[in-house]
């Protein structure tokens, strides 16, 4: 427990002094912002401050900073690196740099500030891509939740059916007539639920690994856990792929979509680094818990604690039969488990709208972000309901037919998800690059992205050499390729900017 209260402290103070840090480059001050100067009674709508920030903490949470946690719980006490690092010095910048972004530029989705500052090039390019992750976002969540609503009564067609309807309400109706009001009750129960196990930790005192630990030696041989932990490895390394796997609680590229929504309803600019900076640093220390909890349940016997003995015994029987414990128990599982078995009743309540709620306002908002970015590329004015209209029609008719085909590939599941964590990271590089660029023009210190923009460009790159799922090269190979990448971008970006300062002299 001590390195977890280490990263919990650190990520704490990441906020007061990297994220003041931050907000004194950004330089927010007492202009109009455009929840007050286009207030539209529709998508610009000024929200008090703690609304504001319990909506964005749901729109970039949903699931992400539990199951990613709970998934890179394989890499061992490493993960607390890259939560703490990567999110006080890339996530959290990067949601609040994006954010304020917009707020400076009238509100402006990803897609017009990637093209204010990367080219109208590369703006097309990122709108094709935006869309295309919302998209994966808004139908992934729609059939994880209906698949677990199902095992409660009605059909997983009925509930997708409902969860869709849904969706189109939430994407239609002004933001505070059921976003404003639904979310900060769910992200209430969230927040109350890592809360609780948080206390838990602290009150059980587990032993689980820390920072100094040889998991790996330790646990590999005699663990059920870690049964054919070295074929896990060998094919998804811990670099990239636990800063892959890991995205919500470290840095996550679908964050810069949701900013903007807030952004159109701040009501004063430097109310940003509490809402962008302090959700995402809020989101960390959930994703921090979750690692801490997952440890503790796969490699330290915690499972056997929570789950019913008729359980083990059947996963005994398949453990002999070579089907280790993470294969056994998915993420919504060892929620559903830890919470129940923890928290009783009240955890079991969480729990569901953990699995269930969490998801599907994520995905709610990813329909609305993708209508505000194509009206926006479209100069459609989005105020009256006949012309939101005109883009969530053929949007979600799209949305049907990748659900369709989601749900009739048996793997149609897992491809989407996984092409959507390199996506999404992928994403945070566009966004990154862009802060990057925006601060080198600004004359502000232009290392506070750089720095996570050429890290993360690596990780992306590197991820499509090594991964099964596209080149599936050797580690030694992709790993010299990792290298030659971080060149190819050095040399591009210093070439570039003295360029950049020549032509500004």
């Amino acid at each position: 427990m001590i390195s977890f209260t280490i990263a919990l402290l650190a990520l704490i103070l990441g906020y007061l002094i990297y994220g003041r840090f931050v907000e004194h480059v950004f330089g927010p001050d007492d202009r109009p912002t455009p929840a007050v100067a286009k207030a539209d009674g529709v998508d610009y709508v000024v929200l008090p401050g703690w609304k504001v920030f319990m909506i964005q903490f749901l729109n970039i949470a949903g699931t992400g900073p539990i199951f990613g946690a709970i998934m890179g719980a394989w890499y061992g006490p490493v993960s607390y690196y890259w939560i703490i690092f990567g999110c006080i010095f890339a996530g959290a910048m990067h949601d609040y740099m994006s954010g304020m972004l917009s707020v400076r530029h009238d509100g402006a989705g990803l897609p017009e500030l990637v093209g204010d500052y990367l080219g109208n090039r590369t703006k097309k390019v990122m709108l094709v891509f935006s869309i295309l992750l919302l998209m994966m976002v808004g139908v992934v969540f729609v059939y994880s939740p209906a698949i677990i609503l199902a095992g409660f009564g009605g059909s997983k067609l009925l509930w997708i059916l409902v969860i869709f309807f849904y969706y189109i309400i939430a994407t239609l109706l002004p933001i505070d007539k059921i976003i404003g009001k639904v979310y900060p009750l769910f992200a209430f129960c969230l927040l109350f639920m890592a809360l609780a196990l948080l206390v838990g930790l602290y009150v059980k005192m587990p032993d689980i690994p820390e920072w100094w630990s040889d998991l790996g030696q330790s646990n590999l041989n005699d663990n059920p856990a870690w049964l054919g932990a070295e074929s896990f490895m060998s094919k998804s390394p811990l670099f990239p792929c636990l800063f892959i796997t890991i995205a919500c609680g470290a840095i996550s590229g679908f964050h810069a979509t949701q900013s903007p929504l807030m952004a159109r309803c701040l009501k004063k600019e430097k109310l940003g680094r509490p809402i962008f900076y302090g959700a995402m640093i809020t989101e960390g220390i959930v994703a921090l818990i979750w690692a801490t909890v997952s440890m503790y349940f796969f490699y330290y016997g915690g499972w056997k604690e929570v789950v019913a003995p008729e359980v083990v015994n059947q996963f005994m029987g398949q453990f002999d039969g070579g089907k280790t414990l993470v294969q056994f128990f998915d993420a919504p599982t060892v929620v559903k488990a830890v919470c129940e078995g923890w928290l009783g009743v009240l955890g079991g309540i969480l729990a569901i709208l953990g699995v269930v709620a969490a998801p599907i306002t994520s995905g709610d908002t990813a329909f609305r972000s993708a209508r505000l970015i194509i009206a926006e590329f479209l100069g459609l004015d989005q105020k009256a309901m006949r012309k939101r209209l005109y883009i969530a029609i053929p949007m979600f008719a799209a949305a049907v037919g990748l659900l369709v085909w989601q749900m009739a590939n048996p793997d149609g599941f897992n491809a989407i998800w996984q092409w959507f964590g390199w996506s999404n990271q992928t994403m945070a590089v566009f966004t990154l690059w862009t802060i990057t660029v925006y601060l080198v023009q600004s004359k502000k210190p232009f290392w506070v992205s750089l720095i996570p923009a050429l890290f993360m460009t690596v990780v992306c790159s590197t991820f499509l050499l090594v991964s099964p799922q596209a080149f599936e090269l050797s580690q030694s190979i992709s790993y010299t390729g990792s290298v030659i990448i971080l060149v190819i971008a050095l040399v591009w970006f210093f070439g570039w900017y003295r360029k950049y300062i020549k032509t500004v002299r």
